[in-house]
C-alpha cells in the first residue's frame, strides 16, 4: 500500500517540479502559485463529496496518551520493587475483554524492562498503595512508543541529507551550463529535482514486482526484508550520494579553476546534467528510506495511535529541514572564521562545497552505525487478536506476525 500510495505522492511532485518551476520562472509567480491553488481546491470537494461513503472504524478504549502516561507513572512508582523473569507475574486482562473491546492484545517483550515493573500483579499488597497495575499490553504499547522515538532518532540525520535536494543541490545547479542542446532555452535548476521523482516512480514497481517476490523466496518474509533493513539499505544509499555528490563538486571546481571562473554569478562551463547521478541515486533510496520510514513507523505504532506513524514521518522530514539550516549555518561560521575560505560561501565558485559533502557522508557513516546498533535491540510487535465462537475464544494469528497460537478449544 504505501508503496503505491508514495508513488502517486511522488507523481504530483514530478508535475509541479516540471510544469510549476517552469511556470513561476517564465510567466510569474502569480500564475504558479494560482494552479496549485486551483488543484487544492479541487481536492478538497472531492474529499468532501466522498465524505458520506468513507468507514469510520470506532474502538471502545482510553485516551492512548493518558495509558502511556500512567505506563510511565506506574514504572516509576513500583522502580523499588523487584522484577522477576516471568511474564505470568505481569497482570494481564481476561481474553474476553479484547472480544469485546475489538483490541488487540499484545504479547511480551523483553526491551525496556523497566516498564513490566508497571504492570507487577498485587503491587498493592507490596506497597500499600490502592494503584492499579496495568496490563501488559498497555505496557507493551508504551515500549513500542519508546521504541519508535529511538528509531526516529536515527532518520533525522538521512532527512537532513534529503533536504540537499531542495537547497544546496538547487544552488549548485545554478552555477552551471543550463542550456538544453545548442538553443536559448534553460533548464531551470531547481527542475532537476523532477529526476529524484523520476526515478523513484520507476523504481518503485521494480521494488514491488521484482526485489520484493525474489527477496521473499530466500527470506521467507512477506515483505520480502524486514522493515529495519528497509531502512538501513536507504540509509546506506544516501551515504553513495554524499559521495558521488562530493565528486561531482570536486570535478564542477576543477573545471572552473582551468577555465578561470571565480565570480558569484560566473557560470562553469560544465552540463548542469552532471548532476544527474546524485539527484537519480537520491530517488532510488527514496523507494527504501522515505516509504520504508512512513511504513514501519505506521506498522509499529499502537493500535490506537497509528496516527503517530504519520506524525513521526513528517515530523523527521521537518526535523531534517531545520538540522540542514543549522548545519549550514555553523559550517559557514566555523569554516570562514580567521580568514579562511568558508564551505558554504555566498559564492560556491570560491568555496569547498565538496568539503562539506565530505562532512555529510561522515555523518550519514556514523548515523549508520547507531542505527545498526539501534536495530539489534528493536523488538518488533507482536499482536494476537481474540475471536469468539460460541462459547470459546482462540488467538488467531496476525499477517506478518510471530505469533502464539493457542488451541481453539480452549475455554475460559
Amino acid at each position: 500500500f504505501f508503496n503505491w500510495w508514495m508513488f502517486s505522492s511522488f507523481l504530483g511532485g514530478l508535475l509541479a517540479t516540471l510544469a510549476l518551476v517552469y511556470i513561476q520562472e517564465n510567466l510569474g509567480w502569480g500564475l504558479g502559485y494560482g494552479i496549485p491553488t486551483a488543484g487544492l481546491m479541487a481536492s478538497l470537494f472531492v474529499f468532501y463529496v466522498g465524505t458520506p461513503y468513507y468507514r469510520h472504524k470506532v474502538r471502545k478504549t482510553d485516551n492512548p496518551t493518558k495509558e502511556v502516561a500512567r505506563v510511565l507513572v506506574g514504572a516509576f512508582r513500583n522502580r523499588r520493587l523487584e522484577l522477576t523473569d516471568r511474564p505470568a507475574d505481569l497482570y494481564e486482562l481476561d481474553p474476553r475483554h479484547y472480544v469485546v473491546t475489538g483490541k488487540r492484545r499484545v504479547h511480551h517483550s523483553t526491551g525496556f524492562r523497566f516498564l513490566d515493573k508497571a504492570a507487577l500483579k498485587d503491587v498493592s499488597e507490596a506497597t500499600g498503595s490502592s494503584w492499579r497495575p496495568c496490563t501488559v499490553t498497555q505496557v507493551e504499547e508504551t515500549k513500542l512508543v519508546l521504541g519508535m522515538a529511538v528509531v526516529w532518532l536515527t532518520t533525522l540525520v538521512p532527512s537532513t541529507i534529503f533536504a540537499q535536494v531542495n537547497t544546496l543541490f538547487v544552488k549548485q545547479g545554478t552555477t552551471l551550463d543550463r542550456h538544453l542542446g545548442a538553443g536559448s532555452f534553460q533548464i531551470p535548476a531547481a527542475s532537476l529535482g523532477s529526476f529524484v521523482t523520476i526515478s523513484m516512480l520507476l523504481s518503485v514497481p521494480l521494488y514491488d514486482r521484482c526485489f520484493v517476490p525474489l527477496m521473499r523466496r530466500r527470506t521467507g518474509n512477506s515483505r520480502g526484508i524486514t522493515l529495519l533493513q528497509r531502512l538501513g539499505i536507504g540509509f546506506a544509499i544516501q551515504i553513495l550520494v554524499t559521495l558521488v555528490a562530493s565528486l561531482v563538486e570536486m570535478r564542477r571546481m576543477h573545471v572552473a579553476q582551468a577555465n578561470g571562473v571565480g565570480g558569484p554569478k560566473q557560470v562553469v562551463p560544465m552540463s548542469i546534467f552532471w548532476l544527474l547521478p546524485q539527484y537519480v541515486i537520491m530517488g532510488v533510496g527514496d523507494v527504501f528510506n522515505a516509504i520504508g520510514v512512513l511504513e514501519f513507523f505506521y506498522d509499529q505504532s499502537p493500535e490506537d495511535m497509528q496516527s503517530l506513524g504519520t506524525t513521526f514521518f513528517t515530523s523527521s522530514i521537518g526535523m531534517g529541514n531545520f538540522l540542514n539550516s543549522l548545519l549550514v549555518t555553523v559550517v559557514d561560521r566555523v569554516t570562514g572564521t580567521h580568514g579562511g575560505k568558508s564551505w558554504i560561501g555566498d559564492n560556491l565558485n570560491d568555496s569547498h562545497l565538496d568539503y562539506y559533502y565530505g562532512f555529510l557522508m561522515a555523518i550519514s557513516a556514523l548515523n549508520l552505525v547507531g542505527f545498526l546498533w539501534v536495530s539489534r535491540g528493536y523488538h518488533y510487535k507482536e499482536e494476537t487478536i481474540e475471536v469468539t465462537e460460541g462459547n470459546t475464544t482462540s488467538a488467531v494469528e496476525m499477517e506478518g506476525k510471530v505469533l502464539e497460537k493457542p488451541s481453539s478449544n480452549s475455554q475460559v
